[in-house]
């Protein structure tokens, strides 16, 4: 990667993910953030510039930096990733740590957080924009969906499916085949034996929908 980056977001992933483009020897120009008492500030010495929707800055993106979104909540997230798309015809890059270990054939899309010692097994496809934290497994033949966030340690066994805006909290487990529906959560610790409807939230070993 040539271009220096701009990260979206100064929050939450921002500071990994400014440790694993400086780990890769990328540049970073700066960060954007909606809280404008961030502004001024640094984060090892890289400035918070301004807010995530300055044009002044956006129109660098493309031209002469790439972008990352570094934003853990999905629904802001998705928001930003749209407005690249819309407003400055970008994708944002990956931000992959070089300890990271990635199958020759796993295949990755665009905007995705890979923290150190994350394993993507053989045949793995993971989607765009998906957040995976430190030292999660995810074992041969699994599918991410987009804006999919997985927590420290968790294991994602062999041919699990795992829907788009699904969360799942640090230390899971997923047993092999089962399926985790569209915008579903998955509680820290929890093991999980048997399918997850869309938008359902479950919990414990093994892994139990919350009564609301």
């Amino acid at each position: 990667m040539e271009k220096p980056v701009i990260i979206l977001g100064a929050k939450g992933i921002a500071h990994p993910a400014l440790e694993i483009f400086n780990s890769n020897q990328v540049m970073v120009y700066g960060f954007l953030d909606e809280d404008e008492k961030l502004f001024g500030q640094e984060i090892n010495t890289v400035p918070i510039l301004g807010h995530t929707e300055d044009e002044g800055f956006l129109k660098l993106i493309g031209k002469k930096c790439e972008a990352f979104v570094a934003v853990d909540d999905n629904k802001y997230r998705q928001f930003l990733v749209k407005m690249l798309h819309e407003n400055r015809k970008v994708q944002p890059v990956n931000a992959i740590h070089g300890m990271a270990y990635i199958s020759t054939d796993a295949t990755i899309g665009h905007g995705n957080f890979i923290n150190a010692k994350v394993t993507l097994g053989a045949g793995s496809k993971i989607g765009s924009h998906c957040i995976l934290h430190t030292g999660a497994i995810v074992e041969h033949g699994v599918e991410l969906a987009d804006f999919v966030q997985i927590g420290a340690g968790s294991v994602i066994n062999s041919g699990v499916r795992i829907g788009e805006g699904a969360f799942v909290g640090s230390g899971v487990t997923v047993v092999a085949g089962v399926s985790i529906g569209k915008n579903a959560r998955v509680g820290a610790g929890s093991v999980v034996i048997s399918n997850v409807k869309d938008g359902e939230t479950v919990f414990g070993n093994p892994a139990a929908p919350i009564k609301k």
